[in-house]
């Protein structure tokens, strides 16, 4: 009775602030009466709500109650209950997110978590049942060995003492008919997680511990609706599943679904396998090694040529062909992106990904080309500078070196230190190579940037052979010795005028075979080779393939944006990197306007003496009384050369980057950069692949087999599952052969099982067939 006589008390009139009550104003219609340990928010005369003083979470629901049905707004409540208007918009978010039973939370941390981030420990612990011992475990997160011991004992973790048993989970998710088992630790030490034990058509009372979310790569999934994946956002968000399992339904008209048709070729390219290899994990999370991985070269074939292009595309339907409910956004891709460049194994990824495709395709790989690819840079940073060929200047950039194989496919990419130049390049190309394609015989092709007599002893000496064009001034060769030369390579009829011969360098000591082409203008073009089992024909040929890589470089530049800089972070560069000494140069271009006022100082005097006339000067005495000033100036000219050639014997031609560079020695971070570079690379690849399945049903696939293979994969498609199945019915495309060429190619796909990766789905591809109606429309425009 006391009680309700006090809550009684609370709505009568001591409306004023002078009566024994504590009232406070919120504004003209809402007020807030405390009284004893009840307090009352009343609104025009009627009560809002009613609490004790110390129930903040009743408080905060007021709070909310107030702004969210527009008594009164977020500053005037603030002020009212002694918080911020900031405190205020987090109760209505926390309130919107998670109900009521999100504002009961304490200040401060709360008491029963771990200041350790729950996800690294989850790592640790992953790691520490994987038998990772304390030191690899620290060295990997970059933290002290003590650290590692402190969060195991806190989260008072145990060796495993009891055998494993094994937990089904059934009915979850409608496209993965297994899951992986998860292991019951009886001293473990974790959490149960009886809330995820009472999912639908699941086991009850089940203890999901860490160990079952997280063995292996193909992920599980505990939700049903593949539009909705709350859940297993969840578990990632807890440290508890490494990738989301890919989830489809049956739809139709899924813009851009038939880039999936690359999915079997992407797989057969063994990318996935190799990066599960090498980067084991970037777990945990919602969007894993795989999703990432499948992401970004799903983007690349696409065309969303940057991650930041992603803004411009709904994440809804780019998340559709993953099988998720959103694909990544920008700013998580990128964090992906830093993640795995984090781990430092790019030039390993490439290096593997290059052995898988030369087992492939050892027909292709006997000649390789090799050439330089320059990316401009437009940053802060001092970098070395580079000639940019197609702008005809020299700028800050960074130099990439690719290896090509005969048909011009891309076999992987070397980013060289500060712009080095090829004949810097080549030895630890070569060495890259020798290790990628092992003892088989191979010739290397190349352009006059690498041209180097020492060098080519060193390629002969490592058993590669070489063929590039020769450089310097070159006598020409008689016309007699030329004669036209036919054939056909490759299915390509040729023809050439050749001259055949051996020519000797390096003072004799190098022999090389030389094949020189005469044109049609009279201009001769030399070639190098150490192949003499070749017919002149033959190593013509296979020189002037190498504008397939330029060809290459410009599609890149233009279909992937090859030159955009994904980062522009900096890192330590060698202080002492020699480089060309620009003093030297400063004194070389001053040393050739020297030599050059001299000459033009000689002919002057030269012209002089040859028109003298010897009425007016008979002798040679006379003359050079007459013309003592022209002397002098020659004499000073031989001087000033003189001079300058001391100075220059005396400059060294090199000298450490340090002594040029004030302050930091930088150069551009190369890890996320190399890591795109492979993307992209494999994407080439596999639409090269999918270019050559065309070529027997498209008569034009040499001229339009890669426009056509980009409109399929941009092309619309009717995704539908049924029992085990992922079914792609792409629409058809503007005229019916090119339908039937990709149909074909969808009945060579289909030959082979592939599922999509993360998911027992197996892909399956057709093209539609035309509506009667709009057969009937083509039929009246043919």
């Amino acid at each position: 009775m006391e009680k309700r006589g006090r809550q009684g008390e609370l709505f009568s009139a001591k409306d004023d602030e002078g009566s024994d009550g504590r009232l406070k104003v919120i504004n003209d219609r809402c007020i807030v009466r405390t009284e004893g340990e009840m307090r009352v928010v009343v609104v025009s005369g009627v009560a809002l709500a009613q609490y004790g003083v110390g129930d903040r979470m009743a408080q905060a629901h007021a709070m909310v109650q107030l702004v969210e049905q527009g008594f009164a707004d977020q500053n005037d409540v603030a002020r009212a209950f002694g918080c911020t208007a900031r405190s205020v918009r987090r109760y209505q978010r926390r309130f919107e997110e998670g109900g009521l039973g999100a504002l009961g939370r304490k200040e401060g941390f709360p008491s029963n978590r771990s200041r350790q981030g729950s996800r690294q420990l989850a790592q640790i612990i992953r790691w520490k049942e994987a038998s990772t011992s304390n030191r690899e475990i620290a060295r990997r997160l970059g933290i002290n060995e003590k650290a590692v011991r402190k969060k195991l004992r806190r989260a008072r973790w145990r060796e495993p003492s009891s055998p494993q048993g094994e937990l089904r989970l059934e009915g979850a998710d409608p496209n993965l008919s297994a899951f992986p088992s998860a292991s019951t630790e009886t001293d473990s030490g974790h959490k149960d997680f009886d809330d995820f034990a009472t999912i639908e058509n699941g086991p009850a009372g089940a203890d999901l511990n860490l160990s079952a979310f997280s063995s292996e790569p193909c992920e599980f999934s505990l939700d049903t609706d593949p539009a909705d994946r709350r859940m297993d956002r969840l578990l990632a968000a807890l440290g508890l599943l490494d990738d989301a399992a890919p989830m489809f339904r049956s739809e139709l008209r899924v813009p851009r679904a038939g880039v999936l048709l690359a999915i079997p070729v992407l797989i057969d390219s063994g990318v996935f396998t190799v990066a599960r290899e090498i980067y084991g994990s970037i777990g945990p999370a919602f969007y894993g090694l795989r999703t990432t991985l499948v992401a970004l070269l799903l983007m690349a074939l696409l065309r969303i040529k940057r991650p930041e292009a992603l803004k411009e595309h709904s994440p809804v339907d780019l998340g559709r062909l993953l099988g998720l409910d959103r694909a990544p956004e920008v700013k998580t891709l990128r964090r992906k992106l830093a993640r795995l460049a984090s781990l430092g194994k790019a030039a390993e990824f490439g290096r593997a990904l290059a052995e898988l495709r030369v087992k492939a395709r050892e027909a292709s790989v006997g000649f390789l080309y090799i050439d330089g690819h320059v990316r401009v840079y437009n940053g802060k940073h001092p970098l070395p500078k580079a000639h940019v060929a197609r702008r005809r200047l020299a700028m800050p950039a960074t130099s990439d070196y690719w290896v090509n194989d005969a048909v011009g496919d891309p076999l992987f990419v070397v980013t060289a230190e500060a712009n080095a130049a090829l004949t810097r390049i080549l030895p630890e190309l070569l060495s890259e190579i020798r290790t990628v394609l092992g003892k088989r015989r191979l010739t290397v092709v190349f352009d006059r940037g690498g041209f180097s007599p020492k060098l080519f002893q060193k390629m002969i000496a490592m058993g590669i052979d070489l063929l590039t064009y020769r450089k310097g001034r070159i006598r020409r060769v008689p016309r007699g010795r030329f004669a036209v030369r036919r054939g056909k390579i490759d299915g390509r009829k040729l023809k050439y005028t050749l001259a055949d011969q051996e020519v000797r360098l390096f003072g004799g000591k190098l022999r090389l075979r030389q094949v020189t082409r005469l044109t049609d203008s009279d201009h001769q073009t030399t070639i190098l080779t150490t192949r003499r089992d070749l017919s002149a024909l033959e190593v013509a040929f296979r020189m002037f393939e190498r504008w397939r890589q330029e060809n290459f470089f410009k599609y890149l530049r233009e279909e992937y944006a090859l030159d955009a800089l994904v980062e522009y972070a900096v890192d330590d560069a060698d202080p002492e990197r020699d480089v060309p000494n620009p003093r030297r140069h400063k004194i070389a271009a001053q040393l050739r306007e020297a030599r050059a006022a001299l000459a033009e100082a000689r002919a002057h005097y030269g012209q002089a003496a040859f028109t003298n006339p010897e009425q007016r000067h008979s002798s040679m005495r006379g003359f050079k009384i007459a013309h003592s000033e022209m002397a002098r100036v020659i004499r000073l000219a031989e001087t000033r050369i003189r001079n300058l050639e001391q100075r220059q014997r005396r400059t060294p031609a090199r000298v450490p980057v340090a002594q040029l560079v004030a302050g930091r020695v930088v150069k551009l971070a190369p890890e996320r950069q190399h890591l795109v570079s492979l993307i992209k690379m494999i994407a080439y690849q596999a639409e090269s692949d999918m270019v050559r399945l065309l070529q027997p049903h498209y008569r034009r696939t040499e001229d339009e087999g890669r426009t056509l293979l980009q409109t399929a994969l941009q092309s619309v498609a009717d995704l539908t599952v049924t029992d085990g199945t992922l079914h792609v019915a792409l629409a058809p495309l503007s005229s019916p052969h090119r339908s039937r060429a990709i149909a074909a190619l969808c009945e060579y796909l289909n030959r082979t099982p592939v599922l999509f990766p993360g998911s027992p789905l197996r892909l399956t591809f057709e093209v539609r067939a035309l509506p009667t109606h709009e057969k009937a429309d083509n039929s009246k425009g043919g």
